[in-house]
């Protein structure tokens, strides 16, 4: 209870510290060399444009909140499925309270009272709302406008700032500041028509043989239904239910909305059942639900259709979450430069109720996000794992470049100064903590050319993974890609081509955005069907797939992931980088997940 209490102190309490500010060193705590590829400095940032500024603060336990994850995650762990509480997993996200107070005083130095100060729930993450003035103030920096070349988007970014010495083992890093991500859908490879694009008239009539070496229809290769999904991947006998507490999470950034109209449309084609049903909707950070044609959000229409429509009668939540894509401005000033994804994070952690299963489509380069801002976002993601959520992120739709250019015209070069060419995974997808998705094409299935995939160079390998990439790694010739690649961390792929209704319009689409969401919605039926048994949900899914999962998947051993003017990683017998271990086999998942303790 001591402890709880000195949390809990006011702010005017941890006034009463003496720590030396005054004539403190400033030291540089983060820079970089410069703008990623396209970004320019455009002009001066006006010093009364608001900022709203996130620190991040220490968290000191989170090793042994990650050896909880490994344990809890591991099937044949005698603690496997023993997930922790809100109350568990922030005590060990939680400050030391000397950080809380030095921060407290740091701020109050330059005017900022208590109620200046929002504070996470686990008190890690402290947000501010100042003027550039004064945040050029505080961090001894400058910032400027930056503007895309190709876009013309602008953002307010600096490429260095500073912090008194004494507050860097204190402040794990503060953004916005030099990070240029713009997370946005990954969308590049879905074809929206401007107007309705036909249905073959005459769908091939008859059978071919599915992956799990059951019928499916022949129309199935020339356009993906819920029916289509089911009967590929074994589940045309599987009914979940709706009263067992099993939730599937959709989150929406970007001003991507989910439009009911074209939900309801989709239900009525693909699945009547559900007609009429709702999903939840959650707001957070000033997320809106336009619900006009003009507003539709075809990754969130996409994402919304085949999750909630393949689970259903399962509860499903939208996430929609505030916050602009780089802005367009008429002025120099843009009307919004965060990004939203760690207010997503920050919200869904402070929560008792949070869905076993939760999809995301949306991400960007690694290299494009700072090493610290992704160790921190990524290690919220192990603390969503420990409370048994299964998160599930699209791998990207460049193969193995850049999501930022066209793939014909890709450039590949580190932004670290070297200008070297190198392939470029994507995050958050890249994270050890969760499951990443991607795609394949056709029946028999073969790896999705766009689908990306391969090694971080932020995240070292995780154990799970050892076996199995050392594996494909012998198998490749010696050099092959030498110097374009980092082999520590890989990606675990799945799925298919489809067709959801858009502003009214059916209108054919195909990217690893189509696959998160399917994949995610198994995921959900196997969490249905344990839960139905008594068990607990499937949580941190890696530990699984890569120990007993992979036997109830379908291998897929053809196709390639090219980019960055290479044929990209190939596919093949077992386990590789652009399909991992394949495509799931629900019946034989099922049996395997319920024998499991």
């Amino acid at each position: 209870m001591k402890l709880v209490a000195l949390l809990l102190l006011p702010f005017a309490v941890a006034l009463a510290s003496t720590v030396p500010f005054k004539g403190c060193h400033q030291k540089v705590k983060e820079n970089i060399h410069g703008p990623p590829s396209g970004w320019y400095k455009h002009a001066p940032a006006q010093k009364h444009y608001i900022l709203e500024l996130k620190i991040a603060l220490p968290q000191p336990k989170f090793p042994e909140l990650e050896q909880h994850l490994w344990e809890i995650s591991d099937p044949s762990h005698a603690r496997y499925g023993a997930y922790l509480s809100k109350q568990e997993t922030e005590a060990l996200m939680t400050p030391y309270p000397e950080t809380l107070d030095v921060v407290g005083e740091w701020l109050a130095l330059h005017g900022l009272t208590e109620e200046d100060v929002i504070r996470s729930s686990a008190r890690d993450w402290v947000t501010i709302r100042v003027p550039v003035g004064l945040a050029e103030e505080m961090l001894d920096t400058t910032y400027h406008v930056y503007k895309h070349a190709e876009t013309g988007e602008s953002i307010v970014r600096t490429t260095s700032y500073s912090l008194p010495d004494i507050l860097h083992h204190h402040v794990d890093f503060i953004q916005p500041t030099t990070m240029f991500a713009r997370f946005k859908a990954f969308k590049s490879t879905m074809h929206w028509a401007n107007q309705a694009q036909p249905v073959v008239s005459s769908p091939p009539g008859g059978t071919i043989t599915g992956p799990a070496g059951n019928p499916v229809d022949a129309s199935c290769n020339y356009t993906i239904t819920l029916s289509c999904l089911r009967q590929l991947y074994n589940a045309e006998r599987y009914k979940t239910t709706a009263t067992n507490c099993n939730k599937l999470g959709i989150t929406g950034f970007i001003g991507q909305y989910a439009n009911n109209k074209d939900l309801q449309q989709f239900y009525q084609d693909q699945n009547p059942s559900a007609y009429g049903s709702k999903y939840t909707l959650v707001s957070i950070n000033g997320g809106k639900d336009n619900q006009s044609y003009d507003a539709a959000g075809d990754e969130a229409d996409l994402d919304t259709q085949f999750g909630f429509g393949l689970t259903w009668p399962t509860p499903g939540t939208f996430y929609t979450t505030g916050g602009e894509p780089p802005y367009i401005p008429d002025l120099l000033t843009p009307n919004n430069t965060n990004e939203p994804y760690t207010y997503w994070l920050e919200h869904v952690l402070s929560q008792d109720d949070i869905p076993q299963t939760i999809s995301t489509s949306y991400g960007d380069d690694e290299q494009t996000v700072p090493y610290t801002y992704a160790i921190r976002v990524c290690a919220g993601m192990a603390a969503l794992g420990a409370r048994g959520v299964s998160l599930l992120f699209s791998s990207g739709d460049n193969g193995v470049g850049d999501s930022n250019s066209n793939p014909a015209t890709q450039i590949c070069k580190s932004n670290d100064g070297r200008n070297v060419t190198q392939f470029l995974p994507t995050f958050p997808a890249s994270c050890p903590y969760v499951t990443s998705v991607g795609g394949t094409v056709n029946i028999p299935e073969t790896a999705a050319s766009f689908s990306s995939g391969g090694f971080s160079n932020y995240f070292a390998r995780p154990a799970y993974q050892e076996a199995a990439v050392s594996v494909y790694l012998a198998m490749l010739a010696p050099g092959t890609y030498e110097g374009l690649y980092n082999p520590h961390f890989l990606t675990w792929q799945h799925n298919q081509n489809t067709s959801p209704p858009f502003r009214g319009q059916r209108s054919p689409a195909g990217g690893t955005s189509c696959a998160a969401p399917t994949f995610a919605a198994f995921v959900s039926m196997l969490n249905d069907a344990r839960i139905n048994a008594q068990k607990t949900p499937l949580g941190f899914l890696n530990p699984f797939l890569y120990s007993t999962g992979y036997t109830a998947l379908n291998d897929i051993t053809d196709g390639n992931n090219p980019g960055c003017g290479t044929l990209g990683f190939n596919a093949t017998v077992g386990w590789d980088p652009v399909t991992g271990y394949g495509t799931p086999n629900f019946e034989k998942l099922k049996e395997l997940v319920l024998a499991m303790p």
